[in-house]
């Protein structure tokens, strides 16, 4: 599994990003992969596509890919580029994106498209996260007020 270290919250995730207007997002994926990671990759399938619940959360595409080319590179918002084996992933993974790993896994090769809201993006999950890790909370709120701390 390629994951990112990020920057500006300094936790392991899928790499992905925001969608430009009027691009669409299998487009979005393979731009937002390779700006944070390095590799060029071809989509393979749309795994999931969730919905919000409420304002903390946006329409999510979740996107299985395939490394075309490349190598492992970090970037203004990419602190380290690494691939882990699934059953040593690290620790640090925050919402959704265990939710979001697991649904891939289990839909299996080919399999059929998840559609359902983004239950792991919820301000009883965000509490919950503010709770264990007030630092790391902070740093994603002010992330998404565009006052990221990049270090």
């Amino acid at each position: 599994m390629l994951l990112i270290l990020r920057r500006d919250v300094p936790v392991w995730v899928l790499p992905g990003g925001g969608i430009e207007p009027n691009e669409p997002p299998r487009d979005a994926v393979v731009r937002e992969i390779l700006e944070e990671t390095g590799f060029t990759v071809k989509v393979v399938r749309l795994v999931g596509a969730y919905s919000p619940i409420n304002r903390l959360a946006k329409e999510t595409h979740l996107y299985e890919c395939a490394i075309v080319k490349g190598e492992a590179t970090t970037s203004s918002e990419s602190k380290a580029v690494q691939f882990f084996p699934l059953n040593a992933l690290p620790k640090m993974i925050p919402p959704p994106y265990p939710e979001w790993i697991q649904d891939t896994l289990s839909s299996g090769i080919g399999g059929p498209l998840i559609e359902k809201p983004l239950l792991g993006v919820t301000y009883g999950v965000l509490l919950k996260s503010f709770l264990s890790h007030p630092l790391l909370v902070i740093r994603f709120l002010l992330s998404r007020l565009g006052l990221t701390i990049n270090t």
